[in-house]
C-alpha cells in the first residue's frame, strides 16, 4: 500500500458524511493524520472510528468565526501545523427561484461562501509563517454553468471558485497552493431525488475524494471531476448563450432539480439542509 501523504496534517470541513467522510478516508489510506470537523459532532465521531488510526474528530460550526479558529488551533495542537485545509461543508436546498425565503438564501451564502472565505483566511494566517500549505476549496460545477431551481446554490459556488482564484493569485507567490475542487452531480444525501443528465452521470463521493488525494499529492488549480466535464462546460461557454442554453435544456438543466423537490426522497435532505429539523 502506497503512503503517499505519509504523515501530512489535513483538516476538513464538513466531513462527517458524503464527500468530507470518502476524504477523510481515502487520505488516511495515503497516511495522512486527518482530522474531521463537523456540526453534527456524533456523525464526525462515527465517521473517525469508522476510518480508524488517530482520525480526529472535532465539533464545527462553519458559518462561526471563532468555531473555525478553535477548530484549527485544535488540530494543530493535537495532531502539529496542518499541511492541507479542505473547506468542504456545503449545503444545496433547491427551490424555485421565486419561492426561496430570504433565510435560505442567507444560509446557503453563510455555509458555501462565507464559511470558504473566513476557512481559508485562518488556515492562511497559520501557513503563511511557515511559508508552505495547500488550500483545497470544493466548490461544484454549478459553479460554472446556473441550473434551474438551484440558482442561489450555483451563485454561491460561483464565489468560491473566483474567491479562490482570487487567493491563488495574492498568496501563491507568498508560498501557498490552492486547488478548487468542482464535482459534477454526486451520489451524497445532497443530491438525494436528483436524476443522472445525459452525458453527465452521477458520480460517487469516493471519485471525487480520488481527484482530491491526487490534488493534494501534485497541486493544481482546477479540479473537474469527472475530467469530462471541463471541455464539455468550456465548450458550452465559449458558444454564444442561447447555443448553450439549448444544450443545458437538452440535457435536462430547465428541470431536473426543479423535478427532484417533489420527490420523497428529498425531503429529509431538504429539512436538514435550510435547519429546519437539527443536522
Amino acid at each position: 500500500m502506497s503512503h503517499r501523504l505519509a504523515g501530512r496534517v489535513i483538516a476538513i470541513t464538513g466531513a462527517g458524511r458524503g464527500i468530507g467522510a470518502a476524504t477523510a478516508t481515502a487520505l488516511t489510506r495515503e497516511g495522512a493524520r486527518v482530522a474531521i470537523g463537523d456540526i453534527d459532532l456524533d456523525i464526525a465521531k462515527a465517521t473517525a472510528e469508522r476510518i480508524g488510526g488517530d482520525t480526529l474528530a472535532l465539533p464545527l460550526d462553519v458559518t462561526s468565526t471563532e468555531s473555525v479558529a478553535d477548530f484549527i488551533d485544535t488540530v494543530e495542537s493535537t495532531l502539529g501545523p496542518i499541511d492541507v485545509y479542505i473547506n468542504n461543508a456545503g449545503v444545496m436546498p433547491l427551490s424555485a427561484l421565486l419561492d426561496e425565503d430570504d433565510a435560505t438564501i442567507d444560509r446557503i451564502f453563510a455555509i458555501n461562501t462565507r464559511a470558504v472565505i473566513h476557512g481559508t483566511r485562518e488556515a492562511a494566517r497559520r501557513m503563511l509563517p511557515r511559508g508552505r500549505g495547500h488550500i483545497v476549496n470544493v466548490a461544484s460545477t454549478a459553479g460554472k454553468a446556473g441550473i434551474a431551481g438551484s440558482a442561489t446554490y450555483s451563485a454561491s459556488k460561483a464565489a468560491v471558485i473566483q474567491y479562490t482564484e482570487g487567493a491563488y493569485a495574492e498568496l501563491h507567490p507568498r508560498g501557498l497552493d490552492f486547488s478548487v475542487v468542482m464535482p459534477g452531480i454526486t451520489r451524497t444525501e445532497l443530491t438525494a431525488g436528483v436524476e443522472d443528465m445525459p452525458a453527465f452521470r452521477a458520480i460517487t463521493p469516493e471519485s471525487v475524494a480520488d481527484a482530491i488525494v491526487e490534488a493534494v499529492v501534485k497541486p493544481r488549480f482546477e479540479v473537474y471531476v469527472p475530467r469530462s466535464a471541463r471541455p464539455l462546460l468550456n465548450v458550452t461557454r465559449m458558444l454564444p448563450f442561447g447555443v448553450g442554453q439549448w444544450i443545458g435544456t437538452k440535457m435536462g438543466a430547465d428541470h431536473i432539480f426543479l423535478d427532484a423537490l417533489a420527490r420523497p426522497e428529498r425531503a429529509s435532505y431538504e429539512a436538514r439542509a435550510t435547519g429546519k429539523t437539527e443536522q
